[in-house]
């Protein structure tokens, strides 16, 4: 009992230092002088010079990123077991002579389970991430994600196989709630885009990896064609778990808790070469911190519903929404797809692989669309574009069907992918971490998360339904409603997405504050002096 009123006693005493450390700041010249040689730095900073000059910043970032290889690894995993022969002729249904299928509800229960654990697993990492911090709350899903993949290893049926993916979605919500937190969180100002991008990046090596295995072990006539792509997941927690050890915390979570000496010692780390330079930037963190503080004390989810952090919410929650409704999900079952489209099983199974190759080279090629265009812009250029190929895949598919149109069609798959991946995918990483306020950022990344996994539950299983065999059997036709999603999501973004790029967390915080119309963010001008 003592033990605990201690540390209560300890939390309150580094809360109220914290108070007192940022309360000097925008009364103290020599600090807020600092803070705009800080900020006017990184504005005039170029990607490439940023680069160079915090190449560790880039490297922990690129790590923390790495994390959300797993849940891309998983979830094509389990879309690929239900093209995988003899998993279908031992937990399925027979639908011919020689033909075996995964009945719909099992399908729809092994893509979702995975997703109802992540749901949970986001609103656990918020408040756990404000408690310990982005690095102890990785570990934590790391150790995690150890354990629970021996259920699924081990599973001898598809309920015990449900159960496991669920329970390995636990860790992959700390994982995908905090990674583009961090991430912009430790890199300059010109490298956001390009860094949060990796995450991108993450979801197509888990998606190569799997394809790579499951096209390797797909002729084996045993139950090992799926348990040893499971047992590869193992290859991932343990490396990570020992890199992340040494991970710098982020210094705006330190500032945050009052621990400005450790805050500042990471800067260092992350790529400050002289004591100026860091002190500039630990200046310009404790202003932006202390400009929100005086919005609220500390942050609850009842706090992103709350003046002008409710639109902030609501635009992180339809940027990662969208990525359920511009035909991701036809990436994310593509092996299957191809299958659905005509295409034989041995040559679905390569199609996908080269797909998730493309998708790898259309992330690379995503930091220079970064670099040089807006967030609004290729947002909308890349769900445009999907927007046009999803109809013209469901008039392929609507045609009378021969061999071409089953290629057509397949083409047409991997086309959107690759544009999903180039475009939309990485850019609403960005987006995502640019919008929340910083006081509010793992809660924010966490809630935006989960409308994603609101929106994708009923979305996999209508997506199930639309292409299986079993259901509607729609094949390509499945384009005209995903054109018809992602077309929503365009004008959605045309009307309400704001243009952040070159902002700092600062200029954000003015921007949403005095209410700008999404439209006029990039021509409104902030003074490096306002503090409002």
């Amino acid at each position: 009992m003592s033990t605990h009123s201690s540390d209560r006693k300890d939390d309150a005493l580094q809360s109220e230092k914290a108070d007192v450390q940022q309360s000097e700041i925008l009364a103290n010249s020599d600090l807020m002088n600092n803070a705009f040689d800080g900020e006017n730095y990184e504005h005039q900073l170029g990607v490439w010079d940023a680069a160079k000059q915090y190449p560790w910043a880039c490297f922990w970032g690129f790590i923390m990123c790495f994390t959300i290889v797993m849940e891309s690894f998983d979830m094509f995993l389990n879309t690929n077991f239900v093209a995988l022969e003899h998993f279908s002729q031992v937990y399925g249904v027979q639908t011919g002579p020689d033909t075996w299928a995964i009945p719909t509800r099992w399908q729809s229960a092994l893509f979702q389970a995975g997703q109802c654990g992540a749901f949970i697993g986001v609103y656990l990492a918020g408040p756990i991430t404000n408690r310990i911090g982005y690095r102890w709350t990785t570990l934590l899903g790391l150790v995690l994600m150890n354990a629970t993949i021996f259920i699924s290893f081990f599973a001898n049926s598809l309920t015990l196989l449900v159960v496991g993916q669920a329970l390995e979605g636990v860790p992959w919500g700390f994982f995908i709630a905090n990674a583009p937190a961090y991430t912009s969180e430790i890199v300059p100002l010109p490298l956001r885009a390009a860094c949060t991008a990796t995450l991108q990046m993450s979801w197509s090596i888990g998606s190569i990896i799997v394809a790579g295995a499951t096209y390797a072990y797909n002729g084996m006539d045993n139950q090992w064609s799926w348990r040893v792509p499971l047992a590869l997941q193992w290859i991932f927690p343990t490396p990570l778990m020992v890199i992340i050890f040494f991970a710098p915390e982020s210094p705006w979570w330190l500032i945050r808790r009052g621990r400005k000496d450790e805050a500042l010692r990471s800067i260092k780390r992350l790529g400050a070469k002289t004591e100026e330079a860091a002190q500039q930037s630990l200046a310009m963190i404790e202003r932006t911190v202390k400009i929100e503080e005086q919005m609220g004390g500390a942050p609850t989810l009842l706090d992103l519903l709350k003046g002008t952090d409710r639109r902030r919410t609501i635009i992180t929650c339809l940027i990662y929404a969208s990525q359920n409704f511009a035909g991701n999900l036809i990436a994310n079952q593509a092996t299957y797809f191809f299958e659905q489209a005509g295409i034989a099983s041995n040559k679905a199974f390569q199609l996908n692989l080269i797909t998730t190759c493309l998708q790898f080279v259309a992330n690379i090629g995503s930091w220079g669309l970064t670099s040089w265009f807006r967030r609004r812009t290729v947002f909308l250029w890349g769900t445009g574009t999907n927007v046009m190929f999803l109809f013209i895949l469901g008039i392929c598919a609507s045609v009378p069907q021969t061999n071409k149109t089953n290629y057509a069609q397949a083409c047409l798959g991997v086309i959107i992918s690759f544009v999903y991946a180039g475009a939309q995918g990485p850019i609403s990483y960005t987006i995502i971490s640019e919008t929340s306020s910083v006081r509010l950022r793992a809660l924010s990344t966490a809630v935006g998360r989960s409308a994603y996994y609101i929106t994708e539950i009923p979305m996999i299983y209508l997506s199930s339904r639309m292409l299986n065999t079993t259901g509607w059997n729609l094949a390509g036709k499945c384009g005209y409603v995903w054109g018809c999603t992602a077309l929503v999501c365009w004008f959605s973004a045309f009307f309400f997405l704001p243009e952040l790029k070159h902002r700092s967390y600062r200029e954000a915080d003015i921007l949403f504050n005095r209410k700008v119309a999404a439209r006029d963010f990039k021509k409104t001008e902030i003074g490096v002096e306002e503090n409002e």
